[in-house]
């Protein structure tokens, strides 16, 4: 069934691959972004193109309103360099802020302008690659919470928290995606490992879980066709320790093996959001997907979405 579908944050890494999708399965779109300069990279995507500011109530309610979707998705960040700086995890909080405001006040314009214009169903962003709760096993389902995190990055945490239980009451879907690879998405580490400037700490215990910016937006499809509730864990099938996938990552991207420094030093440089996602994190488990949404990723490894990318 074709459907009118607004994309908030269709300019973004995962919007450019989710809109085409959407576009294929012949829904109509509108999508949003932040800069009038973008409109023309969305209205070559086949999209009905317009600037919205996620944080305006009154420039959500209007966009919105003039779109009349069936359905709204959730795609808002503020991760790039123009909107968040250089990357920074030893001050997350802060590094994050443009994001975290768009996953508490930009959920709250989004959820309001739906009830204002009677749109029915929500699917929104949510996270899940190394943030599973730290005790118990290495792998978590959507019934395990999520990790409040060291101190510096209880905001971030927070308005995960914020989006699962906004959405979730408003009957939606929230995809945890879990760290994203693909055309745009990982220039920055892969420039770090090139320059063997991404170390592994510790052991690499930590684990983490990935997703192609393609299966995460075939994912997003089907919770938008099937009006999906709840949270899914979007990730492939192959949540892995960082001392697996960093230095399969380097060899793939032509980089030397990582260098590795102890937890001590790391915390200093880098700050201790980094030493628990690289020796304590908790990857995740896509089997709720794939049961409920009927979901297949393309890539189930990151070993061969890493090689597919990079070599």
């Amino acid at each position: 069934m074709t459907m009118r579908v607004f994309v908030a944050g269709g300019s973004g890494v995962l919007g450019q691959r989710l809109v085409p999708q959407l576009l294929a399965r012949g829904h109509r779109v509108t999508a949003t972004t932040t800069v009038r300069s973008k409109l023309g990279l969305l209205e070559q995507l086949g999209a009905d193109a317009v600037v919205m500011d996620g944080l305006d109530a009154v420039s959500v309610g209007e966009a919105v309103a003039a779109a009349q979707p069936e359905v709204i998705v959730h795609q808002m960040t503020g991760l790039s360099t123009a909107h968040a700086g250089k990357p920074d995890l030893k001050h997350p909080d802060r590094f994050f802020g443009p994001t975290i405001r768009l996953r508490t006040e930009g959920t709250d314009h989004l959820l309001a302008a739906a009830e204002a214009t009677g749109v029915p169903h929500v699917v929104a962003q949510g996270f899940a690659s190394f943030n599973g709760i730290r005790e118990g096993g290495w792998v978590k389902t959507e019934e395990d919470p999520l990790d409040p995190g060291p101190p510096s990055a209880r905001r971030l945490a927070e308005a995960l928290r914020h989006v699962e239980d906004m959405v979730v009451k408003a009957d939606g879907a929230v995809l945890r995606y879990g760290g994203f690879y693909g055309p745009g998405a990982t220039d920055d580490q892969v420039e770090l490992v090139r320059k063997r400037q991404f170390p592994l700490v510790g052991r690499g215990t930590g684990h983490f879980s990935w997703v192609h910016l393609d299966d995460a937006a075939s994912a997003t499809v089907l919770a938008v066709e099937q009006k999906a509730q709840g949270v899914f864990n979007i990730v492939d099938d192959d949540p892995a320790p960082a001392s697996e996938w960093l230095p399969y990552l380097a060899a793939c991207a032509g980089a030397k093996p990582p260098l590795r420094v102890p937890r001590w030093l790391a915390r200093l440089l880098a700050g201790e959001m980094a030493v628990t996602m690289m020796t304590e994190g908790r990857g995740f488990s896509n089997a709720k997907a794939r049961r409920e949404l009927g979901w297949e990723p393309r890539y189930p490894s990151w070993r061969q979405g890493f090689e597919a990318e990079l070599t």
